[in-house]
């Protein structure tokens, strides 16, 4: 059951990684208007090529968290997480 919990928290982790650009406003086409990225790109006024800002923007228009991130993310959390499924049930039957 630990294993289980603990899958299961990574797949979590997982997802709140590469979902929290996109719930931040950082979007393929850009970023969102009235989002809390359009309020900090409205306080930074001209983007710096290498920022961490340039850094989501590219990410999530096609980059690093384009399309395939997601799913590649989703395969490998729940690879891990059947393998750690599969080592706690082996150290809980073992005699």
């Amino acid at each position: 059951m630990q294993g289980a919990a603990v899958g299961l928290g990574t797949v979590a982790v997982g997802a709140t990684i590469v979902s929290a650009p996109y719930v931040a406003g950082f979007g393929a086409a850009g970023v969102v208007k009235g989002s809390i990225a359009a309020g900090v790109q409205s306080a930074i006024g001209n983007v710096a090529g290498g920022s961490g800002f340039a850094f989501l923007q590219s990410a999530t228009a096609g980059g690093l968290l384009g399309t395939a991130a997601p799913i590649v993310l989703a395969v490998v959390a729940g690879t891990a997480a059947v393998v750690v499924a599969k080592k706690a049930y082996d150290m809980s039957t073992e005699q």
